[in-house]
C-alpha cells in the first residue's frame, strides 16, 4: 500500500472534502512569504539577541517584546532540547515511513531523533491545532520507522510568534492520525459537505465546494 503525504494526512484531518479538491490542483510551490517566515525557526539565537528595530523589520505576528519573551520562555522551558531546536541535525529532510512520507522541517539530535514541525500561522491559546498535531504525529511515526525506534513525542513551532510547544504522542493523537490516514487512502470522490462549520469560512475551496453557512443573524432567529 502506498504511503500518504504528510500534507494530505493533515488536510484530511481538517476536512476530507478539502483534500478532494486539493488533489485536483496542480502541485504548488511553497510561497516565498511562507518560506521567509519558516526560516525564522532556524535563527532563534540570532533573533534573541536582535534589537527591537531589527525584529520590527521581520515578518513577525507580534511585537518585538512579546516575540522575545515568548522565545525566551521556550528556551527556559525546553532547556535540555533547546540546543537541538536552535541547531537541528537536519533541516527540511524527506522521510518515508510505513504509512506516510513528507518533509520533516527539523530532525532534532535527541535520543531518539525527534521531529519538529514549523507552521507559519497563529498558534491556539493552548496546545496545537488538530491538523498540525496529526502532521507532527505523521512525522514522528515516519522517523520511528526509519530509525526502527519508538518516537513518542514531537515539537511544533510557530516562529512568527516565537512559540514552541511539545506534543506527546498520546492514544488520542495516534487515533486521530490513523483516522486521517484511513480517510486519505479511502478518498476516491467528494465526501459529504460540512455544514455550518467555522472551518468553511477560511477554506480556499469554499466556492468549488458550494458549502452554505448560515449567518449569525439567521442562527439567532432574526
Amino acid at each position: 500500500m502506498s504511503t500518504v503525504p504528510f500534507s494530505e494526512v493533515s488536510t484530511a484531518a481538517y476536512c476530507p472534502r478539502k483534500l478532494y479538491y486539493r488533489r485536483q490542483d496542480d502541485e504548488l510551490e511553497v510561497p516565498a512569504e511562507v518560506a521567509e517566515r519558516r526560516d525564522l525557526a532556524f535563527r532563534y539565537e540570532e533573533l534573541l539577541a536582535a534589537s527591537d528595530e531589527r525584529l520590527a523589520e521581520l515578518p513577525l505576528a507580534v511585537g518585538p517584546a512579546e516575540f522575545r519573551a515568548n522565545l525566551d520562555r521556550a528556551r527556559r522551558r525546553y532547556a535540555d532540547e533547546w540546543p537541538a531546536l536552535a541547531d537541528p541535525d537536519a533541516r527540511e529532510r524527506l522521510v518515508e515511513g510505513k504509512d506516510c512520507r513528507g518533509i520533516v522541517h527539523k530532525v532534532l539530535g535527541l535520543d531518539p531523533p525527534t521531529p519538529s514541525m514549523v507552521f507559519t500561522g497563529d498558534p491556539p491559546e493552548e496546545g496545537v491545532w488538530e491538523p498540525q498535531s496529526v502532521r507532527a504525529v505523521a512525522a514522528a511515526k515516519a522517523l520511528a520507522w526509519e530509525y526502527e525506534r519508538p518516537v513518542e513525542r514531537a515539537f511544533v513551532e510557530y516562529p512568527t510568534h516565537g512559540v514552541v510547544r511539545e506534543l506527546d504522542l498520546t492514544v488520542r493523537r495516534k487515533a486521530a492520525y490513523r483516522t486521517a490516514v484511513e480517510a486519505a487512502r479511502a478518498l476516491d470522490g467528494p465526501p459529504p459537505r460540512l455544514s455550518n462549520d467555522a472551518k468553511c469560512d477560511a477554506c480556499d475551496y469554499r466556492t468549488e465546494c458550494g458549502v452554505k453557512t448560515r449567518s449569525l443573524r439567521s442562527l439567532l432567529g432574526f
